[in-house]
């Protein structure tokens, strides 16, 4: 798998298009997911792609949200991003906005920790810490099952994303706090938190 651009490279190519500190961050914290997956999986040698796919994966979002996905390959090729890398961005908007389906385990995993991480990003700012280091299963279940809390965060999507991992519900969003509490001092670094 390759990216053809550096982490230093990739951050540069999405503040280019992002300027919203909650898209940086977003863009942060999915990179730091895949990273954490990627490792977890036996997949390190790979660890530098899915994290560039997972920090890209909203390039095009905060300025063409009507074109998303379909935006990102033309900002992706001028900068000179090989079309595999295209490929797994893109195929993390499945079903919504993008007809590319996640092939590769990678791939899956983006397409299922992208509305989670936001859901989960929504309901440790709910929490006193505003931390997901001390976030449990259970009350992260309660938050998904509220419809009305993040009710941006596509439950359809995340659960087709457990599907597709052949995970239950419950394992994916395990795995992802976890992920999240791997990442989570490094983000609120870069961000300034």
């Amino acid at each position: 798998m390759t990216s053809n651009l550096s982490r230093a490279e990739a951050l540069e190519l999405l503040k280019k298009y992002n300027k919203e500190p909650f898209h940086i961050r977003h863009g942060l914290t999915v990179e730091g997911v895949m990273r954490y997956f990627a490792r977890e999986s036996g997949n390190e040698a790979d660890e530098e792609y899915w994290g560039i796919a997972g920090l890209l994966h909203d390039i095009d979002f905060e300025l063409y949200p009507e074109q998303h996905c379909k935006k990102a390959p033309e900002l992706l090729r001028e900068a000179g991003v090989s079309e595999e890398m295209i490929y797994s961005v893109c195929s993390h908007g499945y079903g919504l906005c993008s007809d590319l389906e996640p092939k590769h385990f990678m791939e899956k995993i983006l397409f299922a920790c992208d509305e989670l991480t936001g859901l989960i990003g929504a309901a440790a700012r709910m929490r006193p810490s505003k931390s997901v280091m001390d976030m449990e299963l259970g009350s992260l279940k309660k938050k998904y099952k509220d419809k009305r809390f993040a009710a941006g965060c596509s439950r359809e999507v995340i659960s087709q994303g457990a599907e597709r991992l052949g995970w239950t519900l419950d394992e994916l969003l395990e795995k992802t706090i976890l992920a999240m509490r791997s990442c989570e001092a490094g983000v609120n670094e870069e961000t300034g938190l």
